[in-house]
């Protein structure tokens, strides 16, 4: 058994070898971007940091080979741009990976699934459900969502706080409420987060990881990639529930949530010049979509706020002083609505910094080439794998000055900082974005109004977790939460 094991990979390395070289000997007569040699570059620590580190010698489009697969790395801004925004029908597709197969289990998915018309419409229906929802009644529900978030952590503010799990409960809370409307359960709010927490936990793991980039493995055994599934199959079984339970009390020409919405939405006769049928599976998979990419995302953004501000009490002293003035002393001050956000520039620009420094997806998720195209004077052929780093481009010292300086004060510059690239651009912008922002805007402000962030002990790590995975992983810390007007000085000892 095992001589057949042993020759069945080296025929299976045989093969790859082949196919290589053939892929090479096709391409002979194109102008390729210059290769990094070696296999082993996805072991680096810090790898948007590292690819970044390249450019010294390759310029900011190189190629590389991770695993048996080569992929073209984009490592600036004007690059990223010309390929998603400038290029993007050609850039617009995604890899065919098992990871991405496991986890849409054959419905359509909006995040992994390629590009088509069809697909076109169903981001359409799930940024128009998204956006319904937070002009019609999603602020209020955050801000009662952050003030219990608050209350839970008053009642920790004498001990020291683990607040990424405290953040990652609150988004998902959010999340959940936006789909599926006020009459979920708290149970059912600990479930859907604990299913999110395993399926994320799953996905990043090596042992999945590593069959995207040397697919002829997944012929052996993979104890991670069987509970990837079953932990799939445990989300599907619990949206499908929500779709059942929505679809029974369902009232025609109302909608409680996201859900009722595009229920009603995809029920609506098919008109002639549309590119096809939306189903229920495109519900479904936007609701996977939205509570997998909105919980985690945004609570790390969070959390490498507060780290930030641990850092730099004098920014936290300054943003406390905006609200005091804005709003009025303390948490017992007003609130200013979302849609006059300018009112607290400072914060505006700590969240904008925050994101540049610390894009939580910050090699965004790989894109493929749907037809052969070009990069500034470089062939790109078509079915090749596009990486935009977008951590790399923040950090472009041509591009920001003090680029790698955690600086709000360059966001209050009227005209002189770029955009970001924080949240993709081109046809694959992410559709979270304006919740996010809402999200980060409501939750910094509530939590800086009624606290002063003190750290434990030694300040916590600016170093993002050192081997990479879809999201930049903040290293566990805790933090002391002072109640402010209280005083405290014991507490400010620590």
């Amino acid at each position: 058994m095992l001589l057949l094991g042993l020759l069945l990979l080296a025929l299976l390395a045989l093969l790859a070898g082949a196919c290589l070289l053939w892929g090479q000997w096709k391409r002979r007569s194109l102008h390729l971007p210059p290769l990094a040699p070696g296999f082993l570059h996805l072991l680096r620590p810090n790898l948007p940091i590292y690819l970044l580190g390249l450019t010294q010698k390759f310029g900011p489009i190189y190629r590389l080979r991770l695993g048996l697969q080569e992929v073209v790395v984009l490592n600036s801004k004007r690059t990223i741009e010309e390929a998603m925004v400038r290029k993007w029908v050609d850039f617009a597709g995604r890899p065919e990976m098992l990871s991405y197969k496991l986890a849409s289990q054959g419905y359509p998915d909006l995040s992994l699934g390629d590009y088509s018309l069809l697909w076109k419409a169903h981001k359409k229906l799930t940024r128009s459900a998204l956006l319904l929802g937070i002009r019609s009644s999603m602020e209020p529900v955050m801000e009662r969502l952050t003030q219990e978030f608050l209350e839970r952590l008053r009642a920790q503010a004498s001990t020291p706080v683990a607040i990424q799990k405290e953040f990652s409960f609150l988004t998902c809370s959010i999340i959940c409420y936006l789909i599926f409307g006020d009459k979920i359960k708290d149970n059912l709010l600990h479930t859907f987060h604990d299913c999110v927490q395993e399926v994320m936990t799953l996905w990043d793991h090596w042992a999945t990881q590593i069959v995207d980039i040397i697919p002829f493995l997944r012929f052996f055994p993979n104890p991670s990639l069987r509970r990837l599934k079953q932990a799939m199959e445990k989300r599907d079984h619990f949206v499908e529930k929500q779709l059942r339970w929505h679809k029974e009390s369902l009232v025609a020409g109302q909608w409680r949530d996201m859900i009722d919405y595009m229920l009603q939405e995809v029920a609506l006769p098919r008109v002639e010049e549309s590119p096809g049928q939306l189903l229920e599976g495109h519900v479904h998979m936007s609701v996977v979509d939205l509570l997998i990419g909105g919980t985690e995302t945004t609570a790390t953004t969070l959390s490498w706020a507060v780290a930030f501000l641990l850092h730099h009490p004098e920014i936290q002293r300054r943003l406390q002083e905006e609200l005091d003035l804005e709003l009025g002393p303390s948490a017992s001050g007003s609130w200013v609505s979302y849609k006059d956000r300018e009112r607290l520039p400072l914060l505006n620009a700590t969240i904008a910094e925050v994101l540049r420094l610390r894009p939580v997806v910050p090699l965004a998720l790989p894109h493929r080439t749907t037809q052969p195209s070009s990069i500034f004077g470089y062939d790109i052929p078509e079915g090749t794998v596009v990486i935009p780093n977008l951590q790399g481009a923040h950090l472009d010292d041509t591009v920001w000055e003090r680029a790698h300086e955690f600086w709000p004060d360059r966001f209050l510059q009227p005209g002189k900082s770029p955009r970001t690239l924080v949240f993709g651009c081109g046809a694959r912008l992410c559709l979270g974005e304006p919740l996010a922002r809402l999200e980060l805007f409501v939750v910094l402000a509530r939590l800086l109004q009624a606290f002063t962030l003190l750290p434990v002990g030694a300040l916590p790590s600016l170093q993002p977790q050192p081997y990479f995975s879809l999201n930049l992983e903040i290293r566990p810390f805790q933090v002391w939460l002072q109640p402010r007007g209280m005083g405290g000085p014991n507490l400010g000892k620590r």
